[in-house]
């Protein structure tokens, strides 16, 4: 029987936590665009500022005023 800790050893338990702290990260970022653009920062500069690509920058921008 495997315990925990064997399970958390294994590289598909790692991968898959590395996956899911990229997605929090990604989540973060963009809960951070309506802010920035408030603040008078272009869409480069947020692209820039969260690794994000201007695309997402300007969809979630888009979303924002829907």
């Amino acid at each position: 029987m495997f315990s925990l800790g064997d399970i958390k050893q294994t590289k598909v338990y790692q991968e898959g936590k590395e996956e899911g702290i990229e997605e929090g990260k990604e989540i973060k970022a963009k809960e951070a665009i309506p802010s920035l653009l408030a603040l008078g920062l272009t869409v480069k500069q947020i692209a820039q500022a969260l690794n994000l690509s201007e695309e997402t920058v300007k969809k979630v921008a888009e979303n924002q005023t829907n």
